[in-house]
């Protein structure tokens, strides 16, 4: 199954960068979302696109939506990681890749990295944009702009 524009974000659960289990539904129909999916903690590309959502993490709250950041790297590496840059959003473990298939994410680098992939849901849980670029940068931008059409 891949998630397409228009389609309703099924409800999912998986661990947060605290151990704790984080369920879709407490925000998935209520807010707007931002989801992204990266390779990897620590490198290059995904910490620079983790610290421009926390640096960008204010203006996304201000418009209403959350901002959800989902790699297949352990909890204890997402505490580590999210505690090191001050990461304010939630970052959630798909160690079993359940997240990446249910949304689609293909690998790319001819599978040899996982896809960067940043989805933005309206408030009534439907998939808006479907963002797919190994550009880390064009992520924030593309996401920040389509929120601000959706809420303004």
């Amino acid at each position: 199954m891949s998630l397409k524009i228009g389609d309703i974000v099924p409800n999912f659960t998986a661990k947060d960068s605290h151990g704790e289990v984080f369920e879709s539904q407490s925000v998935l129909g209520r807010k707007p979302l931002v989801i992204y999916f990266y390779p990897k903690d620590n490198t290059p590309g995904c910490t620079t696109e983790a610290c421009s959502f926390r640096d960008q993490y204010e203006d996304f709250k201000d418009l209403g939506a959350e901002v959800i950041g989902i790699s297949s790297d352990s909890v204890k590496s997402h505490h580590k990681f999210a505690n090191k840059h001050q990461l304010p959003f939630i970052l959630l473990s798909d160690q079993d890749k359940k997240l990446r298939h249910l949304f689609g994410v293909r690998d790319s680098l001819f599978g040899l990295l996982p896809g960067r992939v940043t989805y933005v849901i309206d408030r009534n849980g439907v998939v808006i944009l479907i963002f797919d670029s190994m550009n880390a940068g064009k992520h924030i931008p593309k996401a920040l702009e389509t929120v601000k059409e959706l809420v303004l």
